[in-house]
């Protein structure tokens, strides 16, 4: 069975940044399993795996076009440490949950100077060009239920 839109897909995969340094893996775990053309996993991966097999092995480097996007500047900004409320000590490096008038967001604290935060809400590898390594393990059609649901169920989906 290929892969194509609607159909369950199971993938083992490691996730390398261009210095080979490993950013995610599914070694030690279920296989990762998603619903084809959900946008469940990123663009340029989803069109590299389209009309593959069980079986199939696939390398591909996803541009942050169709990743995770280019880095913007204005997503970096400068906040009051009182935005902080609750936390003892800020540091480069943490991130946090943020509700801004775009939905909920993860922001990354890039530095503390004085009361100013300095914040970054661009994705983690936002501007990265990620290298793919992935074994197709699984080709199935979705149940009605994950049909209804828009996602695949079971081992390494989601758990209901």
């Amino acid at each position: 069975m290929e892969i194509q839109k609607g159909k369950v897909v199971s993938i083992d995969y490691k996730l390398t940044n261009n210095d080979g340094e490993v950013l995610d893996s599914s070694e030690g775990r279920e296989p990762l399993a998603y619903m084809h053309g959900s946008g469940q996993i990123v663009p340029g991966l989803e069109k590299e795996l389209e009309g593959k097999a069980e079986g199939s092995n696939v390398k591909a480097a996803v541009q942050p076009d169709e990743a995770y996007g280019t880095r913007k500047d204005e997503l970096v900004s400068q906040v009051d440490k009182q935005a902080f409320q609750g936390v003892d000590e800020i540091k480069p490096g943490m991130q946090f949950q943020a509700t801004t008038p775009q939905g909920t967001q993860i922001i990354t604290v890039q530095k503390v100077e004085g009361d100013q935060v300095t914040v970054d809400a661009n994705h983690p590898l936002a501007g990265e060009t990620l290298n793919f390594d992935v074994t197709v393990r699984e080709v199935r059609d979705a149940t009605e239920e994950e049909e209804q649901h828009g996602h695949a169920h079971g081992p390494g989906g989601h758990q209901h």
